[in-house]
């Protein structure tokens, strides 16, 4: 019995193969993080793209009076009137361009290549309601076509 003794553990090539599938699978969880890190980061953008077209949404419907007023492009980028306030103090279309106005700085600031419009149809006859498309656009991080969210409504 003396003469031959049996080592007992793991040899070289065990552990090696271990740290290969322990690696394989910390790079799976490694990516599977990444990946919901960028999910979370377009939810965010998307409920800021609701959030920002239902504030313009009841900004139009709170200065009924100034529908036509409430019409911009991507590119139209009107000034606040300085002295408009929503208690008064200003025209109602001065109203109008300074919600515009304010509300395409907060979604320049707070979405990556934020952008808003609203588009403003006219009623086809007495009586009936305005009907306003309010589009949000911005560029998500790592995609080449931007990104859209729309609400219509009627007021």
């Amino acid at each position: 019995m003396a003469g031959t003794r049996r080592e007992s553990g793991f040899s070289m090539v065990e552990v090696l193969v271990a740290l290969v599938v322990l690696a394989i699978g910390l790079l799976g969880i490694a990516a599977l993080y990444l990946n919901s890190l960028q999910s979370g980061r377009t939810a965010i953008y998307r409920t800021q793209a609701i959030n920002f077209a239902a504030d313009m949404a009841d900004r139009i419907r709170m200065n009924r009076t100034a529908q036509a007023a409430y019409d911009a492009d991507f590119d139209a980028y009107p000034l606040a009137v300085g002295t408009c306030t929503t208690t008064g103090g200003c025209s109602d279309a001065d109203l109008a361009a300074t919600d515009l106005a304010t509300w395409k700085a907060e979604i320049a600031e707070q979405l990556p290549n934020g952008v808003g419009q609203v588009v403003v149809t006219a009623p086809v006859a007495a009586g009936e309601p305005a009907t306003y498309l309010v589009t949000v656009r911005w560029t998500e991080i790592n995609q080449a076509a931007p990104v859209t969210f729309q609400l219509g409504f009627q007021s």
